[in-house]
């Protein structure tokens, strides 16, 4: 029996292009014990906050939950590295009996006395909410008595899924915008949201936007500064790249200080141009589009000889792709047609209703769409439809290497930047060596795919 057949029938969240009534009811609440692959509100505040360089992330629960964090995303940073650091209230059996708001207060105090943050944020976890501990009331306390920002993040894991953390880390970010005013502020400048600075991501592209002319207040979060944070709102624009992270604090910024935003991807030439462009038209200003104009140009002609010879060993080629929001898989759909591979199966783990519908038109009859899928299911998915590349995360890499297919990290642990033009020709290089290394011709087993 196909494997979609017996997901339908235990209400799995699957779907085949071309086949019935398009249904798909996402953004569901893990259940304890079930097979999910959605992280908890406390991961998904952690890594959206984390890449903050300059303040201290303080995680008030169990030890479990820090170690479990630790270095979450492999954000790099110009300055320094607090982030790096894993910090906790390591609650144990007497804290939980009698209240840990003292224990709480003490940290606080000492990191902030060895380390000068320029702000502290404070990760609320499950058992924080369970024994009831008013963190909120110990942190305006703190931010009075040390003239710093002491933010608490409601992050306790069992209220929600990942999707309910980022907007735990947007409220928390949001108490810091505006409360600083930058001394000149400037008519064209944006905010890069939803950027975490993977390998070195928002420097490319910051790069691209300065020489078109345009300023970069803050980037939300990779390699972010507090003092930056606090001036975003004084941006004439939001560009928002996750936008499952990062389209609710947009939304915050417009309805507060009048901030547009626009949606936008780095991945892949396409959207990469788009991007850019949809910068320089919002501003209307002929000398900026002229320089994106030469921008583009330059780029796209230095590496698109390159693709082509790629393109010509890839064509035919298969792929799988499933990634944490669905913003990505639009863009990685459109970057591995352009070197001539077909996507056969698409999925994500905090997709949205909306954001399956636009995956569904963009994807060719036959694909399989997936949402919250686990190992178990990928694995028979990428059977059946006979991938040569599964591109994914952490939890994917060893699935795909058992079966005897090639593997691309898409996650944030990565180390090869893939945003932008260089980007591109970085993902490039990588899904051709990995599908064409001689490795499968002794490795991979045929009659898998019978």
């Amino acid at each position: 029996m196909p494997a979609i057949d017996v997901l339908k029938a235990r209400q799995t969240q699957v779907f085949k292009k071309g086949q019935g009534e398009f249904e798909m009811d996402c953004n569901r609440k893990s259940l304890s014990g079930a097979v999910s692959q959605r992280a908890c509100v406390f991961c998904g505040s952690r890594v959206v906050l984390y890449p903050v360089a300059d303040a201290v992330h303080l995680v008030h629960g169990p030890i479990g939950c820090a170690a479990y964090t630790w270095d979450i995303r492999g954000s790099l940073s110009s300055g320094p590295e607090l982030h790096r650091l894993s910090f906790s209230t390591d609650l144990r059996e007497q804290d939980i009996i009698h209240g840990a708001e003292k224990k709480m207060e003490k940290s606080v105090r000492d990191l902030v006395a060895k380390y000068q943050p320029a702000a502290v944020f404070v990760y609320a976890t499950c058992i924080v909410g369970i024994i009831g501990d008013d963190v909120d009331a110990v942190c305006k306390k703190l931010h009075r008595e040390l003239e710093l920002p002491v933010i608490p993040v409601h992050s306790e894991g069992f209220k929600g899924t990942k999707r309910d953390g980022y907007r735990a880390a947007c409220d928390a970010l949001f108490k810091l915008i505006g409360t600083a005013e930058p001394e000149k502020p400037e008519p064209i400048s944006i905010n890069i949201m939803g950027e975490f600075n993977l390998a070195g991501e928002a420097w490319i592209i910051k790069n691209y936007y300065e020489k078109m002319g345009i300023k970069v207040v803050s980037v939300f979060t990779g390699d972010g500064r507090v003092a930056e944070i606090k001036q975003a709102h004084r941006a004439a624009l939001n560009v928002v790249q996750c936008s499952g992270s990062m389209l609710g604090l947009a939304q915050m910024m417009k309805e507060k200080y009048g901030t547009p935003f626009i949606r936008v991807s780095f991945f892949g030439i396409e959207d990469t141009s788009n991007a850019l462009y949809d910068v320089a038209s919002f501003f209307k200003k002929d000398e900026i589009y002229k320089r994106t104009q030469e921008l583009v140009k330059s780029e796209v002609a230095e590496i698109y000889p390159l693709l082509k010879e790629y393109r010509k060993k890839l064509k035919g080629k298969r792929a799988a792709v499933y990634v944490g929001g669905a913003f990505k898989a639009f863009s990685l759909i459109l970057a591995l047609r352009s070197i001539g591979i077909d996507v056969v199966l698409a999925g994500s783990q905090t997709g949205t209703k909306e954001d399956y519908e636009i995956l569904k038109d963009m994807c060719d009859d036959g694909t399989i769409l997936v949402d919250d899928s686990n190992p178990i299911e990928l694995s028979r998915f990428a059977l059946e439809t006979r991938a040569d590349i599964f591109i994914g995360g952490v939890k994917e890499r060893p699935m795909a290497m058992k079966l005897g297919i090639g593997f691309c990290d898409h996650n944030h642990e990565r180390k090869i930047a893939l945003a932008g033009f260089e980007g591109m020709m970085n993902f490039a290089k990588e899904v051709h060596d990995t599908i064409c290394s001689p490795v499968w011709n002794y490795y991979r087993k045929k009659a898998w795919y019978e």
